[in-house]
């Protein structure tokens, strides 16, 4: 089995603060707050997000606070699933090696506070949409991000499936499987893919293969692609570079 590991990735568009969740990537970035001096970094994890008809919430939200070994109170939704396949919940999940939220957990404002990045007692589900909503991590990872976050972080919950980026006059496009906002999967959106592509050209020449561009979109490997070269040496200064490479810290 031959696997294809990306060695860096582009980073979502918009505020690069506080932690964004990109939903079509299973994918949670951290932007810490640099000390003065200090050249910004990137952190970023796997996660697990909410499967169809139990959606992980898009939009802007906090951390409302952190709880070390939580307990779980199962809301009755999920009680009543549970129960008509055969796994009756009790009321409340105590902390412990059963408990599915594990060791570490974040409460955000979003749905009166019932949403959470947490960990889990079941670290092959990671990488997928299987949760009732929440942000789930390995045990390793949360307890990371636990230690760095504090109450009142920023956390954007995003869906975006493709990405654009200029890294040294290379035009580079990432691309995931798209879904709505149901979590049903979707076709990808060459309109979109060609609008992004002309906005990230802006007033600069560049030769882009259009043709690689859009099998590219259509694989959705999430591996970044050379799809175009600059014409000038100089990478366009709109760009801003949105890869995260380098100096950037990674994980996993």
């Amino acid at each position: 089995t031959k696997l294809l590991l990306p060695g860096r990735r582009i980073l979502p568009a918009g505020p690069r603060t506080g932690l964004v969740v990109n939903l079509p990537e299973h994918r949670l970035y951290y932007y810490p707050k640099p000390r003065k001096g200090e050249q910004p970094v990137v952190i970023t994890y796997p996660v697990s997000i909410g499967k169809m008809d139990w959606r992980t919430p898009l939009g802007d939200t906090h951390v409302i606070a952190k709880i070390k070994h939580p307990a779980w109170y199962p809301p009755e939704s999920i009680r009543k699933e549970h129960a008509a396949n055969g796994d009756p919940l009790p009321k409340v999940v105590g902390a412990g090696p059963d408990n599915p939220l594990g060791d570490f957990a974040l409460r955000l404002a979003a749905g009166n506070g019932e949403y959470m990045i947490h960990g889990t007692n079941n670290p092959t589900a990671v990488g997928m949409a299987v949760t009732h909503g929440c942000i789930r991590m390995y045990p390793e990872d949360v307890a990371a991000v636990f230690a760095l976050v504090p109450v009142g972080t920023p956390v954007r919950l995003i869906n975006e499936p493709v990405k654009v980026a200029w890294v040294d006059g290379q035009l580079l496009l990432e691309a995931h499987p798209p879904v709505d906002e149901e979590g049903q999967s979707i076709e990808p959106d060459v309109q979109l893919l060609s609008q992004m592509l002309d906005q990230a050209l802006g007033s600069n020449t560049a030769a882009i293969n259009w043709d690689l561009a859009r099998a590219t979109l259509v694989a959705a490997s999430g591996m970044p692609t050379l799809v175009g070269l600059a014409a000038e040496p100089d990478t366009p200064p709109a760009a801003a570079s949105q890869a995260a490479a380098g100096g950037s810290q990674t994980s996993r």
